[in-house]
């Protein structure tokens, strides 16, 4: 009968080291100065890192107190700007109303200029630059010189004759009539 022994080897065989060109190489020093560099490389990354992190909190610390310090400036500045833009709107309603404060003045003056003896005026609206004039007259022929008047006089523009309706029941006979027109200063 044959007997087959499947068992490995009782004796160890001595390790073979891994030769490069003759010297011998042990694996293990290999791997633990591979080891060695790998944790100076982490090391040196978590240093680096490490610094970065506290030069970002401190410079995130400055410009906290940096904020604190000019907020009351920032308030200040805006305060200005607020007063500055309400004063300028107030000085605008200022401008505007002595500018049309003389307009009333010269309209009445250009307006005295422009009439006829037998013709008066009733009503005088101003809207915007447009105005709207009524009034009566004995005659059509005063009526049309007023209205010459004013395209004359070269401070009423785009003159026209709205109504004109002459009362017949009333002695003497009335014209009553509306104008509109622009006036220019």
């Amino acid at each position: 009968m044959i007997k087959v022994n499947l068992a490995p080897p009782t004796t160890k065989r001595p390790r073979r080291a891994v030769t490069g060109g003759g010297a011998e190489l042990n694996l293990g020093l290999l791997f633990g100065g591979i080891l060695a560099a790998l944790v100076l490389v982490i090391g040196g990354w978590w240093l680096t890192m490490s610094l970065e992190s506290r030069r970002l909190t401190a410079e995130i610390e400055n410009n906290r107190r940096e904020l604190e310090r000019l907020k009351p400036i920032i308030a200040a500045g805006q305060r200005y700007r607020r007063e500055r833009d309400e004063l300028e709107r107030r000085l605008n309603a200022i401008e505007t109303v002595a500018r049309n404060q003389a307009r009333p003045v010269y309209l009445l003056d250009a307006m005295a200029d422009t009439l006829p003896p037998d013709l008066w005026l009733t009503r005088l609206e101003e809207r915007g630059p447009s105005l709207r004039i009524a009034g009566t007259t004995y005659s059509s022929v005063a009526l049309s010189d007023f209205m010459a008047n004013l395209k004359a006089s070269g401070r009423f523009k785009e003159v026209d004759l709205l109504d004109a309706k002459q009362d017949l029941s009333k002695s003497p006979r009335t014209i009553t009539f509306e104008v509109s027109c622009r006036f220019e200063i």
